[in-house]
């Protein structure tokens, strides 16, 4: 038992933790899993209206924590940010990088602007952080980004194809930097959940749609990814059985994949 808790424990990034996405309900539950005395950044839009995330950060055991203006879709303020953050409160230890939208699909079919938005913040705008965030981290030589794609982005279904696809832009762009970032110690941790339960989905929901097979919740993530940091691994499916779905996925016939319900 005590062997095992030790090597649940073995990696922690000194240095401040980052949330990109200071109001994401899957962030926040994560982040509080890292914050223990440690310095915590929350990067918001609205960053002046996050008194309950600041709070959760402190009881959580953070030591300081500092909100900054961070609009996902504004990519040209993003390099600037993440110089002035370093600046601010020196190395970074973990970066959860945890916004996006889910959109609607049936809108973005036939509503350009609407389409083009969903894949501005999800996919756009996360390229626009992780490059040069996986920058500021070579140069510190340490550090750790946390990245969320989705089982949405292994095989694009048509009930979701529009936000799919930026799942599968951001999960081929995130494997592709975890392997360059390989001999510079910085890792870039990437998280595959499957339906997540909670406040990005709660709409849907609403509209009728029922929770996949293997659904989670916010904390599940968190417990989950938190535990992957810890053990120092590249790479987490949510829950882990999910990782033989994703493989099962590709080789359904594609006369039978455009007919499966979102």
């Amino acid at each position: 038992m005590l062997r095992v808790m030790a090597r649940s424990n073995s990696h922690d990034d000194p240095g401040t933790v980052v949330l990109f996405g200071g109001r994401s309900e899957i962030g926040i539950a994560l982040a509080k899993r890292l914050v223990a005395g440690k310095s915590v950044v929350l990067a918001a839009r609205r960053a002046a209206d996050l008194d309950d995330e600041i709070a959760a950060m402190r009881a959580a055991g953070a030591s300081d924590v500092s909100a900054v203006e961070f609009d996902a879709d504004a990519t040209d303020t993003h390099s600037s940010l993440i110089e002035a953050i370093t600046a601010d409160h020196g190395p970074i230890g973990a970066a959860i990088v945890a916004f996006g939208i889910l959109g609607d699909q049936h809108r973005a079919e036939t509503d350009v602007a609407h389409a083009l938005q969903i894949a501005q913040t999800d996919y756009v705008g996360q390229i626009s952080v992780l490059t040069p965030l996986a920058n500021a981290l070579r140069r510190q030589a340490s550090g750790t980004m946390i990245v969320f794609s989705s089982i949405a982005g292994v095989r694009v279904r048509r009930g979701n194809y529009v936000y799919g696809s930026t799942k599968a832009g951001l999960d081929g762009f995130a494997s592709g930097l975890s392997d360059a970032l390989h001999g510079s110690g910085v890792r870039l941790l990437l998280a595959r959940p499957g339906f997540v339960v909670g406040n990005m989905t709660a709409e849907l929901m609403a509209s009728g749609t029922k929770p996949a097979p293997m659904s989670v919740d916010a904390e599940q993530v968190a417990d989950a990814v938190a535990r992957a940091y810890h053990r120092g691994r590249w790479e987490v499916w949510i829950p882990g059985p999910l990782r033989f779905v994703g493989f099962a996925m590709q080789f359904v016939p594609r006369a039978i994949w455009r007919r499966l319900p979102r």
